[in-house]
């Protein structure tokens, strides 16, 4: 098979160097300008309009929000100064911390906090979640907040934090009243960066200049992910859209850019070699799966689907997707969360990976009365790792004695196409691939792959009721070891439920000059970055 490009499905980068050992502004004068080459172009300026990853990274660069994250994802004060709870566990009361401001100079007041979560409720998964627990949220007066929760939610800390998904950012109330289903233009902020509107040209460029009345959280947390104060370094950063990979890697090595966000595998050897660059691996990684239509034969049969598990083999996904040459970035021991984060077990996992029996599967096969139906495999021939995918998916049933049609299209039209819910003879599908991103695959709350409510589940509609059952549980649970047991629980569920197959989980690489140090571990937000 050809080698395949190293392709990163999130938008996002993450960093392996350690930050400081303490935070403080360096007594050298900060570098003017950092050149920053994203991974898509930046058109969607609305953090809770979308949730288009590019979206969500500019918007953490001109946004804040009341907690934040540290790199154990466990939340902290940020726009708060603190929070209360009474002896019910019912009623939050959050403060917020003296000295913020919006980018016009207008103070943040507990009335725009509150149009900001109303908002973002309405968008977000694990808003939604909060808010069918909440009775009321009011501002009790301008610098204090309170929920008033019809009952206990102990995970509200972690979902007003979460960097993914739809932001739950601060905004003028006046913005923040724009209905849901519209997108805000203006953007006054509330974070350490101001977007400058008059030179962000779609296509080109995008431009952050250092907002100098931003006042950092005072806590004595070191800077970590999205929580600590956040003291920027550096004056502006700019974004320079290059969509040509290897335009983006000639100018990173012509120092006409400072870092790339992300560098196809192609690129990699020679990156390696040049002592002018640093690669840095994103510490979140995207999870690559393999989706089954639940609608129709033959995958709406469990037994189908197991059947198909007991003989995936991450290690030869990852391979095909990602090259055998650098398998530091790519992890073929991945069940439904990050490897080695919190929530992550193992339990099932001897369903993935355990020994690979093709007799016992095609056993499994014809037990479930599989009739010589066709499958139709979504092959998006524009999208290497999942054509990749599609590809070895194929000569996988061929092994089994299933027969297969597969499709070729581009991702733009795999995209409407795996909604249709029609049978795959008219114009539906049975399998297809794509990933989740990042901080969606940490935990129960954004993980959209997982859901069982059947034709309200994304896209292939698993139903699974004990699923369901076991995320409700974990919304509710009281500790973090609670959260774990229920996790293993949940992912024992997915194995035996099969609503999709994890295929490995790929770690994306970015690409900075050496002279940069100090890059966020988890996306590229710039709070710490500084030249040496």
């Amino acid at each position: 098979m050809d080698r395949r490009k190293f392709l990163v499905t999130s938008s996002a980068t993450a960093a392996a160097l350690s930050l400081p050992a303490a935070f403080k502004v360096h007594a050298a004068a900060p570098a003017k300008l950092f050149r920053w080459v994203p991974h898509a172009d930046l058109t969607i300026l609305d953090p809770m309009f979308s949730t288009v990853f590019i979206t969500n990274i500019h918007s953490q660069l001109i946004f804040d929000t009341l907690y934040g994250l540290d790199n154990e994802y466990q939340p902290h004060p940020q726009m708060a100064s603190g929070h209360e709870v009474d002896s019910t566990g019912l009623i939050w009361t959050i403060k917020l911390r003296d000295g913020l401001k919006f980018h016009d100079g207008s103070p943040v007041r507990a009335q725009d906090a509150v149009a900001s979560l109303n908002r973002w409720s309405k968008k977000d998964l694990m808003g939604r979640s909060l808010f069918d627990s909440t009775e009321s949220l009011t501002a009790l007066d301008d610098k204090t907040l309170q929920f008033k929760l019809k009952k206990p939610f102990p995970l509200i800390l972690h979902a007003i934090a979460r960097p993914t998904g739809s932001m739950a950012c601060i905004m003028p109330e006046k913005l923040a009243l724009t209905p849901d289903n519209v997108q805000v233009k203006v953007m006054n902020g509330s974070g350490p960066f101001k977007f400058v509107h008059d030179q962000w040209v779609s296509g080109s460029q995008a431009v952050y200049q250092k907002f100098n009345e931003y006042v950092p959280s005072s806590n004595k947390l070191k800077p970590e992910f999205t929580s600590g104060p956040k003291i920027v370094h550096i004056e502006q950063v700019k974004w320079q859209i290059i969509p040509d990979s290897a335009t983006a890697v000639a100018a990173l090595r012509n120092h006409e850019v400072d870092g790339v966000e992300h560098i196809d595998a192609d690129f990699l050897p020679v990156l390696k070699k040049d002592r002018n660059i640093t690669l840095i691996k994103r510490t979140l990684p995207s999870i690559s799966l393999m989706r089954f239509n639940h609608l129709h034969a033959p995958f709406n049969n469990k037994l189908m689907r197991q059947a198909i598990l007991s003989v995936v083999s991450q290690t030869e996904y990852m391979m095909a997707m990602n090259g055998p040459d650098f398998p530091e970035f790519w992890n073929d021991k991945c069940g439904v969360f990050v490897p080695d984060s919190p929530m992550s077990s193992d339990g099932g996992m001897e369903k993935l990976l355990g020994k690979r029996d093709l007799n016992k599967a095609r056993a499994m096969i014809k037990e479930a009365g599989y009739k010589g139906e066709t499958v139709v495999i979504l092959d998006p021939v524009d999208y290497p790792a999942f054509h990749t995918a599609a590809l070895v998916t194929a000569d996988l049933f061929k092994q089994l004695g299933i027969k297969t049609d597969v499709q070729a299209m581009n991702w733009g039209t795999l995209m409407q196409r795996r909604n249709s819910q029609e049978p795959p003879s008219s114009g539906g599908w049975n399998i297809a691939f794509t990933a989740t991103t990042g901080p969606n695959n940490l935990d129960p709350a954004g993980h959209l792959a997982i859901r069982g409510l059947g034709l309200k589940s994304w896209f292939g509609w698993p139903t699974s009721e004990r699923i369901e059952q076991l995320r409700t549980d974990w919304f509710n649970a009281k500790s973090l070891d609670e959260q774990k047991r229920i996790c293993r629980e949940l992912q024992i569920q997915v194995f035996e439920d099969v609503p999709y197959i994890p295929l490995g989980a790929t770690y994306p690489v970015s690409a900075i000059r050496k002279e940069w140090v100090d890059f966020q571990p988890q996306m590229p937000l710039f709070y710490t970055l500084r030249k040496v």
